[in-house]
């Protein structure tokens, strides 16, 4: 004779205890925990283009950044003369990661240097061509020689920024610290200037 227990109520709800207790991390932090995480990189997910790097990485990065930096400076227990630094070189970081982003360095430059000159486009007969056409170029010569040097002015502002920005997350030589004067009890704070991504955690 087969005898099989019965799967009582009891039975049932020791059963949604044991898995809530396997499971209870998960349900209460993991859970809203990544939902908060959607929400904040909801942008960057949604524009998110795995063959551009401006539209890829820079801006996941700009994202954690400002959200990190909004958090330490207003939760961060590290004292205030290193973490006020801290704070600025990520708002700093994230500025130029937007800039990066947004591509927008003839902007500045023309800011600088006055606008571009632009002209609605003319085609003419190419002469060496028979049937073809060519673009006519209606600048004056001072007027392309303004655009090169915007262009140019352009470029050297990316770089400038770029390297910038490599510098901010790179940080400063750790190797430095030991040529500190010992005697100087506040050297290190006046040595170091907020920068360095591994310095970054709370």
């Amino acid at each position: 004779m087969k005898i099989e227990r019965k799967n009582t109520l009891i039975d049932r709800f020791k059963l949604a205890i044991y898995i809530g207790e396997q499971y209870w991390d998960t349900i209460r932090y993991d859970i809203p925990r990544f939902l908060k995480n959607l929400w904040l990189f909801r942008k960057d997910l949604y524009n998110y283009c795995w063959y551009s790097g401006q539209h890829a990485v820079l801006p996941f990065m700009k994202t954690a950044l400002m959200d990190m930096a909004a958090k330490i400076d207003e939760r961060g227990s590290e004292v205030e003369s290193s973490k006020s630094k801290k704070v600025m070189k990520m708002w700093r970081a994230a500025k130029l990661m937007e800039h990066c982003i947004e591509d927008n360095f003839i902007e500045l430059a023309e800011n600088e240097l006055g606008e571009i000159v632009h002209r609605d486009f003319e085609f003419e007969v190419a002469p060496d061509h028979p049937g073809c056409y060519q673009l006519v170029n209606n600048n004056t010569p001072e007027e392309d020689e303004h655009n090169t040097k915007v262009f140019a002015r352009a470029r050297e502002i990316e770089e400038s920024m770029w390297s910038e920005l490599w510098d901010i997350l790179k940080g400063q030589n750790p190797a430095e610290i030991k040529s500190l004067p010992e005697i100087d009890e506040d050297a290190y704070d006046k040595w170091y200037d907020g920068s360095g991504l591994r310095n970054w955690w709370d």
